[in-house]
Order: structure tokens, then sequence, then C-alpha cells
């Protein structure tokens, strides 16, 4: 009589929102989905699943295509995730270990608050860039994995040491975040306009009735031919000098 090894159970369904930080504190012993690390099952996992959302996006994206890609059945996947809405709250944190603000905080000895805040929003900025159709992941929840804490401590120690009270610098960094992740899903997103439409967004502008829109009119060349990039870095750098003056006028 053959004896067959235990079926293993699938992971139950959490009753709580995926991502969520009551979800996240739930989680065994959380994973850290950086690059260069050693693959793991989770971690195979939710590497190929970014690649298919990278590929297809999140709604074409699905279990059995997942399984496919892996050479293996769904059932060996619900052992490790109870839903695809856990799954995308991996991924989420997995594109948030891509940011490389490592050595922000150790050069402050150097640099300036400005900087290095910056050069964060860069780093995020380019990394958000890179996962054009998992933008939309991003914006369903306040990201609060491991890597995402990782980040958000890195942030705001840079301006707690910089003298920041920490109202300010909780402010500041939230809507740094959300400038860029803004930025990023309108012009990059599954929705964002396609970079061909800039000149018959000007030709459009140039026709409109100059007694009505003159303004417009004047202004049409310069709305529809600023790099992107530079069209970043000038909204980017109008926040830092804002919150600036916020800083100073909590100092004074």
């Amino acid at each position: 009589m053959s004896v067959h090894p235990p079926r293993a159970e699938p992971r139950p369904r959490s009753l709580e929102r995926p991502g969520s930080p009551t979800w996240w504190s739930s989680r065994p012993a959380p994973q850290v989905y950086r690059r260069g690390r050693p693959p793991r099952s989770l971690e195979r996992i939710v590497s190929t699943a970014l690649e298919l959302v990278d590929e297809v996006g999140t709604d074409a994206f699905g279990m059995r295509l997942l399984a496919d890609r892996l050479g293996s059945g769904t059932a060996t996947l619900y052992r490790h995730l109870a839903s695809k809405d856990e799954l995308m709250a991996y991924v989420v944190d997995r594109i948030l270990g891509e940011v490389d603000i490592e050595s922000d905080a150790d050069t402050l000895n150097v640099t300036t608050w400005q900087h290095a805040t910056s050069r964060g929003a860069e780093a995020f900025y380019e990394v958000l860039k890179n996962h054009p159709n998992a933008l939309p992941l991003l914006v369903s929840q306040v990201p609060v994995g491991p890597n995402a804490l990782t980040n958000r401590e890195r942030g705001l120690a840079v301006l707690l040491a910089c003298g920041f009270p920490a109202d300010l610098a909780a402010r500041a960094y939230t809507a740094v975040a959300h400038y860029v992740l803004g930025f990023a899903l309108q012009q990059h997103g599954p929705e964002a306009p396609q970079q061909e439409d800039a000149t018959r967004l000007r030709d459009f502008y140039l026709a409109l009735d100059a007694q009505t829109y003159p303004a417009t009119l004047a202004a049409a060349e310069e709305l529809t031919s600023v790099p992107l990039g530079d069209e970043f870095r000038f909204g980017l750098q109008l926040l830092l000098d804002g919150i600036e003056r916020a800083r100073r006028a909590a100092a004074s």
C-alpha cells in the first residue's frame, strides 16, 4: 500500500485588505525584495509577477498566466498566497525595493536636505518610469511594506537630522512622495498621453481664438515643448523651495 505525503493546504484568505498595515503586521516573516539577493520561492513568484505586470498590465495579469510562466500550477501559487490582491501588495513593495537611496542619510555632512531629498525623489521617479503598468497599484493604498517603511524612514531621517520639526518633516516627505507618484502616473501610467500628441496639442492651442485665449496662444510652444525630465525637476524644485520657506518660518 502506497503512502502519499500530506497535501499542502492553500494559504487562508486574510480578512484584512492586502497591503494594509494590519495585513502586513500579520505576515509571518515579511521578505524584503531587493535586486541581487538569492532567489527564494516567494521572491521568485513576486519577481516573475512584476515582470508580467510590466508586460501585460494589471488587468490582463492572472494567476494562471503567472503559473504558466513559472512552469507550475496555480495550486502551487496558492500555497504561498491567498489571492491576486495579496500578490500585488508584494509586487508594490518589490518595486519600492528598487529605489536606491541608501546613501542619502550618509551624505548629510557634505550636502543639504534639498539635495538629499531631490536625489531620493529622482531615484523614486526613475523606478516608477521603469514600471508604468504597475503605477495604478501604488495609488490604491498607502505603502507600508518592508521596503516602503525603509524608504520612508530614510527620507524622514534626512529631514529630522536637518532640524525639521516632526510635523513639518512628515508633511514635507508626504508632499514630495505624492508629487513624484502623481507626476509619474499622469505622464507614464497606462492612461498617459502618447508623446507624439505634443505636436498636435501645440497646433490645437495655436488654432484657438486669439481674443478668447490670448495667454494660451502666447505660451503654446512652451506648454508642449519642455522635456518631461525638465518639467519634473522644475516642479520638484518649486516644491522644495516652498518647503524650505516653511522650515525657516518654523525655526523663527
